[in-house]
């Protein structure tokens, strides 16, 4: 009996452990904070994100169906910024639903698994963005240095390939830092001081040694917007030089035009990201509301900005949208 007691005993506190120790290591669920000390406001704070929000789904729908039902647009700056505004809508659907029940409902759980889904979407499509952006402006130096051969060069397959290559890109980066952060135990608090999942946010609520996480968050970040941007500045130094050439100042003004636009969507972009990446690393002396406001300006900002730039700088855009609008008045007369 008494061995009979101590094996009962021993394989009860045996199941404990395994249980506790699973649990510390998959927790089913998180809690997002939301904006601590304005959940009061969270309600009038969703009002500018839910107008950013709509006006950013309806902007990105309207220039793809340009892009898409005008044979004059299928050339290669089109269809890569068709590439980067869907990268853009994939990372604001897969954040500010999410963000916006939280504002409206407090509905603030979220399971581990979808955690780590929302993880990989915003980072990986993060990375696609990025790519796109690099691809962009190598389309912009060969369309100013190499105006001949820019037809021959991004040809359709081509085009194809790198949106193939940037996509494979951002999901071979993305699935290490996946499987490092469900390696992570996780103890008693699953509050995650964040409207989102974002990676070091999730990484630092673990009870475990998360320097490999923010090691590899540093390097897979020098891998994609390092890189990029110095063969985005050399791509734009050559363009210069180029542009400076032109011996006619209305080509130099319509070059110029093309350039700009892409740059400033380019910043729009990167300042954002570079914000929300810092914060998130380095911002342990800035107050944690401004920190989280920073870190959600990078995934609503950018999805608005980016088809509005483009819609109001590029002619044959906007000559197209205001061809939907007069079919469907005169539909209406």
């Amino acid at each position: 009996m008494e061995r009979s007691s101590f094996d009962d005993f021993f394989f009860t506190e045996t199941a404990v452990i395994t249980i506790t120790t699973i649990n510390l290591t998959l927790p089913s669920y998180f809690l997002l904070s939301g904006l601590p000390r304005l959940e009061h406001l969270h309600v009038w704070i969703s009002l500018p994100v839910s107008f950013m929000y709509l006006v950013a789904l309806l902007s990105t729908f309207c220039v793809l169906f340009v892009i898409k039902t005008e044979p004059s647009l299928h050339q290669p700056m089109y269809l890569f910024l068709s590439m980067l505004l869907v990268t853009d809508l994939v990372q604001s659907n897969s954040t500010i639903p999410k963000m916006l029940l939280i504002f409206w409902f407090n509905h603030r759980e979220i399971s581990f698994e979808g955690c780590v889904v929302q993880i990989f979407f915003i980072h990986a499509f993060s990375i696609m963005n990025s790519s796109v952006l690099l691809a962009m402006a190598f389309d912009r130096y060969v369309a100013v240095c190499h105006p001949l051969r820019h037809v021959t060069i991004l040809t359709t397959p081509v085009i194809t390939k790198i949106g193939i290559l940037g996509a494979m890109r951002g999901i071979l980066l993305m699935l290490p830092e996946v499987l490092l952060l469900k390696r992570l135990p996780f103890c008693q608090n699953h509050i995650i001081k964040q409207t989102y999942c974002e990676h070091m946010a999730v990484a630092k609520i673990s009870c475990g040694d998360f320097r490999i996480n923010s090691y590899y968050g540093l390097f897979s970040a020098f891998s994609f917007v390092g890189v990029d941007c110095i063969f985005i500045a050399a791509s734009y130094t050559l363009i210069v030089m180029a542009v400076l050439r032109l011996p006619n100042r209305e080509d130099r003004q319509k070059v110029g035009n093309t350039c700009v636009t892409h740059i400033c969507v380019i910043l729009v972009s990167y300042i954002s990201e570079l914000f929300s990446f810092l914060s998130h690393r380095f911002g342990g002396h800035m107050a944690e509301t401004t920190q989280m406001i920073l870190s959600n300006i990078y995934l609503v900002l950018p999805q608005m900005f980016n088809p509005i730039i483009y819609g109001i700088n590029t002619k044959e855009i906007q000559k197209n949208v205001m061809k939907i609008f007069h079919f469907r008045k005169s539909l209406n007369l």
